[in-house]
């Protein structure tokens, strides 16, 4: 792993009304077979740079190789935004971003260079 890249965020995408149950049934997948994972909040409505709604994983770079494999297989029809915590957030979310799933429009031009 590059030694720049201090973490990992996972941003699951849903739709409140159609595949929440799903979101929520991936979640507890990931809190029973990754507990250093970090669940984040769920944001039922659109938040920062993100137009849908969905909630964060965050997790440690020695986790990306057990935990990226398993969401690939067990997403279902989810999209989810994978990127690296460098500090550089424009970046992280854009042009270092790894998509599964459709991708997503992101609003980042509101965040930081």
């Amino acid at each position: 792993m590059d030694p720049s890249i201090v973490g990992w965020h996972a941003h699951v995408y849903y739709d409140p009304a159609a595949t929440r149950d799903a979101a929520a049934a991936l979640r507890e997948g990931i809190a029973a077979g990754f507990p250093e994972a970090v669940l984040g909040r769920w944001h039922d409505v659109p938040v920062g740079p993100h137009t849908a709604a969905m909630y964060q994983v965050a997790f440690p770079p020695a986790l990306f190789p057990g935990l990226v494999p398993w969401l690939a297989l067990h997403r279902g029809a989810l999209s989810i935004l994978l990127h690296p915590e460098t500090g550089r957030q424009r970046a992280d979310h854009t042009r270092h971003a790894l998509w599964m799933g459709p991708s997503l429009p992101l609003k980042a031009e509101i965040l930081p260079e």
